[in-house]
Formats: structure tokens, C-alpha cells, sequence
């Protein structure tokens, strides 16, 4: 008998007697998701304004969040003549810091479409599919999908607790 308490419609839900690769996408998209409606409804203001001592915005995080995608996925497993692997600390701020003409709708447009991009890549291997990887000598697609859970998770929990210290808004969802 179901739990008439859990909401049917969360991805990682009905996935719960899925495959693996079900299970692993599932949770990435959810996290994802949770992202992308924490900025919903705010100015480009408020979500770039910086309420920790970091970097770390909410229009920051969608930026950052753009790029890991494009690093993980298409820049590992189907790169194209603009796809490079970024490693620097340099790159790494660059990352998390707005430039003129972004705003909240642009970053979020760019963080969905790196994310299609990404489910698009993924798609054409298998879990178990290795590429070669600059500082890590080799990585499974099965490794990115639950590093990127991970990287995903811990930016959307930054972007609960930005997104309360904004406009008091509160909730995983």
C-alpha cells in the first residue's frame, strides 16, 4: 500500500523500483529542478544580490551550475569544437561571477539548456561507458551521473538557504 503522504508527482518517486540509470537520472533532474524553482519569481537583483561572505548568489549558482553541466557532459563525452574541460581556479570563480547583460531569465534559460544538453549526451552511452578524464585519468558515465547528484544536491541546498535569506521563502520544493 502507498504512503498517501509522499507527492507522486516528485521524480525520484516513481522511480523508487526503477532501473539504475532511472534512479540516477531521476534524482539529478530533481535536483535540477529544485534549482531552477528557487530563482522562479525573483528579480535579476535579488538573485544576484550576495548575502554571504562567497560568492555565491542564486544567479551565481545557476552559472555555475551551467557550466559543471557542460564540463560533465559534453565536454567529457561528446565535445565539440567549443567544448573544453575547464580545471582552474580562475575558471572556477569565473563561474559564480555575473557579467554585464546576464540576468536571472538568461542564466536560467542557459542552466536548462546545458541540462537538455546534458540528458542528451548521457543518453547515447551506457552506465558503464568510460572516457578519459584530465585530472582524474578515467571516469564511468555511472560516476558522472552520481557525482553530478552530489555537485547538484549541495548547489540546490545553498540555493534553500539563499533563497530564505532573500525574501523568506522557505522549503526543499
Amino acid at each position: 500500500m502507498a504512503d498517501a503522504t509522499i507527492d507522486p508527482t516528485l521524480g525520484p518517486v516513481l522511480a523508487r523500483t526503477g532501473d539504475e540509470r532511472a534512479v540516477l537520472e531521476s534524482f539529478l533532474d530533481f535536483h535540477r529542478a529544485i534549482l531552477l524553482r528557487k530563482v522562479r519569481g525573483l528579480s535579476h537583483a535579488e538573485a544576484s544580490r550576495r548575502l554571504v561572505p562567497s560568492l555565491t548568489t542564486l544567479a551565481g549558482l545557476l552559472k555555475h551550475l551551467a557550466l559543471v553541466e557542460r564540463n560533465w557532459f559534453p565536454a567529457l563525452f561528446a565535445p565539440g569544437p567549443d567544448d573544453v574541460y575547464l580545471t582552474t581556479e580562475e575558471e572556477a570563480v569565473a563561474s559564480f561571477t555575473l557579467d554585464p547583460g546576464e540576468t536571472v531569465e538568461t542564466l536560467a534559460a542557459a542552466y536548462a539548456a546545458a541540462c537538455a544538453r546534458s540528458r542528451e549526451v548521457a543518453a547515447r552511452f551506457d552506465l558503464d561507458h568510460v572516457v578519459p578524464h584530465p585530472q582524474l585519468g578515467e571516469v564511468s558515465l555511472r560516476w558522472v551521473l552520481i557525482h553530478m547528484v552530489e555537485e547538484t544536491a549541495r548547489h540546490a541546498g545553498h540555493a534553500d538557504i539563499l533563497r530564505e535569506l532573500t525574501d523568506g521563502e522557505t522549503g526543499a520544493l
